[in-house]
């Protein structure tokens, strides 16, 4: 994929405490790193994606996560970290990610999580809210954002 094919990025700084001793990015960092992306893609649809009551009507948990290393990021550099759902079926979607040098081409990390709608007092999966849907395949179409208040499934979503 190009970064012309992703409609989300957040960038962020390595810090020394994410790598390993050569200064190299501890291969766990990055786990860290999709779930910080992440909630900002959320945020962007003004959903707080780790908000206890939000994640009454919506919580994810990763089920498969595929990382392809391709050249290290090292301590300091300023990384931007491109994000987009790729597909939603009925209780899962497919993320796509893909780390970048700041102001760069050079593709660090590829990353495809595939994450559930979670129901943590049932422990199991649910279906991911239609609203939500919609606003995802939206913004992933056109990248309009669309307003939390015109879905009513997705009121629980709001948080103040």
């Amino acid at each position: 994929m190009s970064k012309d094919e992703f409609r989300f990025h957040h960038t962020l700084r390595v810090r020394w405490a994410e790598c390993d001793a050569q200064g190299i990015v501890f291969n766990g960092a990055y786990q860290s790193y999709l779930e910080v992306t992440q909630a900002e893609y959320f945020r962007n649809f003004g959903v707080q994606l780790y908000h206890e009551d939000s994640r009454k009507h919506f919580d994810t948990a990763s089920v498969k996560i595929t990382m392809e290393f391709i050249a290290p990021a090292k301590m300091d550099d300023v990384l931007e970290i491109y994000c987009r759902i790729a597909s939603i079926g009925n209780t899962s979607m497919v993320n796509l990610y893909e780390l970048y040098r700041e102001g760069t081409d050079e593709l660090l990390h590829r990353v495809e999580v595939i994450q559930v709608d979670y129901d943590a007092d049932s422990e199991s999966a649910r279906r991911v809210p239609d609203g939500l849907r919609k606003m995802i395949e939206t913004y992933e179409s056109s990248g309009e954002v669309l307003s939390l208040a015109d879905f009513p499934d997705l009121r629980g979503l709001m948080v103040s």
